[in-house]
């Protein structure tokens, strides 16, 4: 069924209401833009509320050229003092555990995670966090660098000060996530378009249709998730709030003797380094040594510039790479990957609606640390559209205009 008649008999099902109110019926049609981690879970969301939801997405959950597309991603409850990233990070997990026999596919795994301290440059970061997991009862161990050496042989840690393993920390299977996600969601009754969607006209305070590629489709809310194409879509409004940066990402092959001792002996683990943060996963997956720096590239536009990596890039992993693991000093590189971060300046998600459309909710800004947030932000971002519940200050809009205001230092 091509997409203007998956369109058309969703249509049929359901005419749109005339007036919005402040809630939301479940008569309402919604159409979500985008199927990475934020739509396709929020998609989802609405539709188990009983609304009538359309997800639109111009490549595919899970395509290349996506955020949401890589191999693996990691899920972590470290997030120094704060907790609202630690708590939403807490409910994802208890989502993506409830959520993987309806999925039917294990997407998490709950191999912890490994973080590398050394108190020249971590800040005290991570001995903030352990205030935050001790008070919502998240377990972790503290390593010293002897105990860390002969637990971990392959690691140098002569560096650092002491190690922390996060416990219920693990990983998740990013692409598949997106296809299994947006499958459970047309197998509950969704409908799934691919197809370049644009807003069209907002008049009166409401955004009045989607311009497709060959029709308008018209809703009742309108949801964009749309990654780093956001500032893309809404330049005016997100031009200076969401800025995209190139992140490169590469993955090592191993000699084959060190495959089973990295892959069932390391966890994923990072390690606050002077220049980035890098992070990175053994042998997962069978796809190699990934390592990646959390640090914000170059700016990146997500839709024209070639994805090939960087030599300066790959001669810093490779350095890292030497200087933390030196059995892998000298293995190749067998892989890499080019995607983007969708930076805030306070790296705060954004969750609202549109000043200028009270039908239109805006969902971005992951900022790399995004995708497992999914299940909890899509479960939140569904109660706020419905109309029974508000979202976090820092998620506002309104936040950007505080920080505008104030003073220059």
């Amino acid at each position: 069924m091509n997409a203007k008649s998956e369109i058309t008999k969703a249509r049929n099902q359901h005419k749109p209401v005339a007036n919005i109110p402040p809630g939301l019926t479940t008569k309402a049609t919604i159409v979500v833009v985008g199927a990475g981690a934020f739509g396709g879970w929020t998609s989802l969301w609405l539709l188990r509320k009983g609304f009538k939801v359309i997800n639109v997405d111009l490549w595919g959950p899970g395509n290349a050229s996506s955020s949401s597309g890589g191999e693996t991603r990691l899920l972590r409850c470290v997030y120094g003092i704060g907790n609202l990233y630690t708590r939403l990070a807490a409910r994802s997990l208890e989502l993506w555990l409830e959520n993987e026999k309806s999925l039917d596919k294990q997407l998490f795994f709950p191999s912890g995670a490994l973080w590398f301290i050394n108190d020249s440059y971590d800040g005290g970061f991570v001995e903030a966090s352990l205030q935050v997991l001790d008070a919502l009862k998240l377990s972790y161990e503290r390593l010293t660098p002897t105990e860390a050496g002969k637990r971990y042989p392959a690691l140098h840690v002569s560096d650092l000060s002491g190690l922390v393993l996060e416990k219920k920390a693990g990983y998740l299977l990013a692409r598949e996530a997106c296809i299994s996600v947006t499958k459970r969601f047309i197998a509950e009754g969704g409908t799934y378009v691919q197809s370049e969607a644009l807003p069209g006209v907002i008049s009166n305070g409401r955004l009045n249709n989607l311009l497709l590629k060959n029709e308008k489709l018209e809703g009742d809310a309108y949801v964009f998730a749309c990654g780093p194409w956001m500032p893309e879509i809404f330049p005016e409004l997100l031009g200076n709030k969401i800025i995209v940066s190139r992140q490169e990402v590469f993955y090592f092959g191993m000699p084959s003797g060190l495959v089973s001792s990295f892959e069932d002996h390391l966890p994923p683990w990072l390690d606050l380094d002077r220049e980035h943060m890098y992070y990175g996963f053994p042998q997962t997956q069978n796809r190699g040594f990934k390592i990646a720096a959390h640090g914000k590239g170059k700016i990146f536009d997500p839709t024209c510039e070639d994805r090939i990596v960087s030599g300066d890039e790959l001669e810093k992993a490779r350095n890292y790479l030497a200087f933390r693991f030196p059995v892998l000093k000298h293995v190749p590189l067998v892989e890499s990957r080019v995607c983007q971060y969708s930076n805030t300046p306070d790296e705060h998600f954004i969750m609202d609606q549109h000043p200028e459309a009270a039908n239109v909710w805006l969902l971005g800004g992951g900022s790399g640390h995004g995708f497992k947030h999914g299940p909890a932000l899509g479960e939140l971002a569904a109660a706020a559209i419905a109309g029974e519940s508000s979202v976090p200050d820092e998620f506002s809009l309104k936040r950007f205009d505080l920080y505008n205001r104030q003073p220059p230092v």
